[in-house]
């Protein structure tokens, strides 16, 4: 599993024209799902999830993670961050997870990380979604698992 962390002072996500989900201060998480990943994948993401130090300490370094700052998590799928781009102008998708597969372990990551944190918003799996974030930073992270 692959995730896109951003370091936001806010973001939200709308799906239709309607906020489906929202944080203040914390991360926006864009989820990607690979073909190989599995309950273990979402387990090790959770972790890193919770735990990467992205958050400014009192002397601005960062050496604070998402639950030492009390931050809201936006967890967002994108199959697009499964996409092959060594080769060519096109995208392949041949290494992502097919739907079912996706949306499965999307899903167990959101159930996971809700158990393991109170601050937690979700895009709509598969939906056309309209991402809007203030970047705090910037700082961005591809987390893998």
């Amino acid at each position: 599993m692959k995730a896109l962390i951003q370091r936001v002072k806010r973001a939200s996500v709308e799906v239709e024209g309607e906020i489906v989900g929202s944080i203040d201060h914390g991360l926006l998480a864009l989820i990607g799902v690979e073909k190989h990943d599995d309950g273990t994948s979402v387990e090790k993401l959770l972790h890193k999830l919770l735990h990467y130090r992205v958050f400014s300490d009192a002397e601005g370094k960062m050496n604070h993670n998402l639950q030492q700052v009390n931050g809201g998590l936006l967890l967002v799928s994108q199959f697009t961050l499964a996409a092959d781009t060594r080769k060519g102008l096109r995208p392949g998708f041949s290494s992502a997870a097919p739907s079912a597969q996706g949306e499965e372990l999307f899903n167990l990551l959101v159930t996971q990380t809700r158990t393991a944190w109170p601050h937690v918003a979700t895009g709509e799996f598969g939906a056309d979604m309209q991402v809007a974030l203030i970047n705090d930073g910037p700082v961005t992270f591809l987390l893998e698992s």
